[in-house]
């Protein structure tokens, strides 16, 4: 006779069974190491290549070099600030903007019939294209680039938070309503944690909108920052340095995208994840 599976007490009353976590403990070591494969996998595939195409194509060993030449000469740190500043900045009123906006949007017929024409119109035009306008009506100062990279960020945000709350169960409004809760509490019980995950999305998507603008908005007349480098290295064929900048762009979005992603698991842990 088979022995039975052992179950233990979860945080909210129910039994689970005690094979469950050694079972995610192993999925996640697996997760973690296709992701190393996948990065060394990548990165030994960059270095082939470039030992194929050395005449146009700096390898792995170039760029660390020219990375190590950067810090030591107080280049890259400089960028890296200025650069990190203008995302950090446009990021939070670009989101900070967008979840009210999103909030009135889906929730109030009348307010989503004025704002959303003019969300759906912006959305559609890319950001770089009002870099002519910034620079015409705010100058060449860092107004114009936080500006851009604000835009970039708001108009991907507030849709994810509109849609979010217009998925929200209606089930679960009616019954609150019939429970006798005031529109207050139900959005701030019901409307609000069932819009969450579509908004962590959104800040996940904005924060990579606003990392995609950053280049183009440092063509503002800037004098420091990862793009600006990199347009200067352009000039003079740099490769290395066009490089360094690549990576370190997609290191720093990386590690912020961690960030929101570990906000969101916090946030929504009371969502059934795969």
């Amino acid at each position: 006779m088979s022995n039975p599976v052992t179950t233990a007490p979860s945080p909210d009353g129910s039994r689970t069974s005690a094979l469950t976590v050694p079972r995610r403990q192993a999925r996640s070591r697996s997760v973690l190491v296709l992701s190393v494969c996948s990065v060394v996998g990548g990165i030994a595939i960059w270095w082939i290549l470039s030992l194929l195409n050395q005449a146009t194509l700096p390898g792995p060993p170039a760029v660390i070099a020219k990375f190590v030449e950067l810090i030591g000469n107080g280049t890259l740190l400089p960028d890296i600030g200025a650069s990190l500043t203008r995302v950090l900045i446009g990021f939070a009123i670009g989101s900070g903007l967008a979840i009210p906006v999103g909030f009135l949007m889906g929730w109030y017929t009348s307010a989503r019939a004025i704002m959303e024409p003019w969300t759906q119109f912006f959305r559609v035009i890319p950001p770089l294209a009002i870099i002519p306008l910034a620079i015409v009506l705010m100058g060449i100062g860092e107004v114009p680039k936080i500006f851009v990279i604000t835009l970039a960020a708001f108009l991907v945000s507030v849709v994810a938070t509109f849609q979010g709350v217009l998925n929200v169960d209606k089930t679960l409004i009616n019954a609150g309503r019939v429970l006798g809760a005031k529109d207050f509490t139900i959005f701030r019980r019901i409307v609000v944690p069932a819009s969450l995950p579509f908004i962590m999305v959104g800040l996940r998507q904005g924060l990579g909108a606003a990392w995609a603008t950053l280049v183009a908005a440092e063509l503002i007349a800037a004098s420091v920052g990862i793009g600006y480098r990199m347009q200067q290295a352009q000039i003079y064929y740099d490769l290395p340095t066009i490089f360094v900048g690549l990576v370190t762009i997609g290191v720093l979005g990386l590690l912020m995208d961690r960030i929101i992603l570990w906000a969101d698991k916090k946030l929504t842990s009371w969502q059934e994840r795969r």
